[in-house]
């Protein structure tokens, strides 16, 4: 299996609010950056879409590393909050309809076709390539 290292980073003007997503792919000395943006979404969706148009972008099952500012996914994946989610009927331990279904349900379907790790990064500090997705991310912001 090949190799990828991802960088994702979503933005949003106000929550809700319009948002940009973006995502930055390396495969050896490849790199390609993917972006673009929702007038009417929330912070946590982009993330969530930033992750998700990374995966769709790759053409053959990939070991992935997904490198993400995104404690929201990171977390999810860390500690398997998507197994109780699912377990449960996609309701939160508090009972709640769990947020971004249909999101959290894509990129779940798109996972089962690579082997993803999520690497948590300090966003807004010296990640060079965190900082790039950042920048793309809130140039995608519908104006």
């Amino acid at each position: 299996m090949d190799e990828v290292i991802v960088y994702t980073d979503g933005a949003c003007s106000y929550n809700p609010g319009p948002g940009g997503w973006a995502a930055i792919l390396l495969h050896g000395s490849r790199r390609k950056e993917i972006s673009g943006g929702e007038r009417e979404t929330t912070n946590n969706r982009m993330e969530l879409t930033a992750v998700i148009r990374a995966l769709e972008a790759l053409k053959k099952p990939c070991r992935v590393k997904v490198h993400s500012d995104s404690a929201y996914i990171v977390n999810c994946f860390k500690q398997k909050w998507h197994v109780k989610w699912q377990k449960n009927g996609w309701v939160t331990a508090s009972k709640k309809p769990v947020e971004n279904k249909d999101l959290w349900q894509r990129l779940l379907e798109l996972m089962k076709q690579h082997e993803v790790e999520f690497i948590k990064v300090k966003g807004h500090s010296d990640v060079e390539l965190n900082n790039r997705c950042d920048e793309l991310a809130r140039a995608a912001v519908p104006r």
